[in-house]
């Protein structure tokens, strides 16, 4: 068989066929016998091309297991909450990032499921996604300390910032948790959610105010600004028949068990407002203030303002007559001294012991007095709104005196009896007694 269209290079003949001695077909000239071509092979370089190793025998390395888990549980915590393609895909990127650093590599695999919580969270902060870590928290079921810590570190190591978020934003995104519209509950205890929120906003700012807020958790104060902004936007019998248990159940929510503290505190805050109003005559207590929050908010920065006055007048007066209680004693006659320390215990018992008298009279009694006294009271029980770190003080043991024991004291009979215990040593004590008593009849 001949191959038209080709000419021998060595005699110009155009005589070529096909070779079929060797495995390779090669095409041969019948007047020379020179090979006109080699197959593919003619057309190569000797030695063949060069083929890189990544083209014969590298596989493609497929995705640690644990990266694969990781990435599947940022998709499970960003469809819990519910957030938008482009935060997903952004945490997606930061947590592949950070999981190929030598920091997350070798560590544990909590840790690494802790990395793939705060890479949602960094990721919602820089799209204006409000949540708290306080949520990333809860959803990961994780000290929110170790958290916290996993969270710096990896925006150390992706070199990041996440812009702060306002409080009003993470309060609209807790109040629409809860399913209190008119499409879940009945009418009267339906409340929308924007007028809640703004509600809720303000006892929030006021928890502010009054330290309340001070070292606690964001959560449980929500649900308690919450709770009471729905009773108090419409205070009827429904609402505040209403514990915080069946408000959770209503509104499909989990409670958090410090919010009743909380709600607690912020009714106090209000009771000492809502005593400041001209219009009301009557005492406000916890089971009536609900009514009046609508007003207390509205005339808060007023309120606080009269308030202190009236605290800061009604120390000044404690202390006006404690001075002179004080000074009564020490000019009365001796044989009236007793009876007129029972009158001052009964009026420090009412009235708040001022801290400038307190010093002067530690000043003047002596070493002996001063040991004998009480202590300082707590500070924050002087003012009217105090850190509750003040307000709830670890108080620590008192130091007491090491006694040097050299085996030497005396022990009495009690004392004796009370160390044995078998009735063996009872027997032998008793004839020890014996002994000791017979001999001292045989010295005398």
């Amino acid at each position: 068989m001949s191959a038209a269209g080709l000419r021998c290079p060595g005699c110009g003949s155009s005589n070529i066929v096909d070779d079929d001695l060797y495995c390779q077909t090669q095409l041969v000239c019948v007047d020379c016998g020179s090979v006109v071509s080699e197959g593919t092979l003619a057309d190569d370089p000797v030695g063949g091309t060069d083929v890189s190793y990544s083209r014969s025998t590298e596989v493609t390395r497929k995705p640690c297991l644990n990266l694969i888990r990781g990435l599947e549980r940022v998709k499970e915590i960003c469809r819990i909450l519910r957030v938008s393609s482009d935060i997903e895909d952004l945490a997606s990127t930061h947590f592949r990032q950070a999981y190929q650093h030598e920091s997350f590599i070798n560590v544990t695999l909590q840790r690494k499921e802790l990395l793939a919580g705060c890479c949602v969270f960094v990721s919602c902060r820089q799209r204006d996604w409000p949540i708290t870590l306080g949520t990333i928290s809860c959803l990961l079921n994780a000290d929110q300390t170790l958290v916290g810590g996993v969270y710096q570190n990896m925006m150390k190591i992706l070199n990041i910032q996440a812009p702060f978020i306002n409080v009003t934003d993470v309060i609209e995104a807790h109040v629409q948790e809860y399913k209190i519209s008119t499409q879940h509950v009945p009418e009267e205890l339906a409340e929308d959610s924007k007028v809640l929120s703004k509600r809720a906003v303000a006892l929030v700012e006021l928890a502010g105010d009054s330290w309340i807020v001070t070292g606690r958790k964001p959560l449980p104060i929500m649900m308690a600004a919450t709770y009471l902004a729905w009773q108090s936007l419409n205070p009827n019998k429904h609402r505040l028949r209403l514990s915080l248990d069946k408000f959770c159940q209503v509104a499909k929510v989990q409670k958090r068990r410090p919010a009743a503290t909380r709600i607690t505190e912020l009714k106090e805050v209000l009771c000492k407002l809502g005593r400041e109003l001209p219009w009301v005559r009557e005492p406000v207590t916890q089971n009536d203030v609900v009514p009046l929050v609508g007003d207390i908010l509205e005339h808060r920065h007023t309120l606080l303002t009269r308030a202190l006055r009236t605290h800061e007048r009604a120390n000044e007066a404690d202390c006006t007559q404690t001075f002179a209680l004080n000074s009564l004693t020490e000019e009365v006659a001796p044989s009236q001294i007793s009876e007129s320390r029972d009158q001052t215990a009964n009026a420090s018992s009412v009235v708040e012991p001022c801290p400038n008298t307190r010093g002067e009279n530690q000043e003047g009694d002596g070493d002996e007095n001063h040991q004998s006294e009480d202590p300082e009271p707590n500070w924050g029980k002087r003012v009217l709104f105090a850190p509750p770190c003040v307000l709830h003080a670890k108080r620590r043991k008192g130091e007491r005196p090491v006694q040097n024991v050299t085996g030497d004291e005396e022990i009495s009979d009690s004392e004796i009896d009370s160390y044995i215990r078998s009735p063996q040593e009872v027997r032998d004590f008793a004839q020890m007694q014996k002994m000791a008593s017979c001999s001292d009849s045989g010295k005398s």
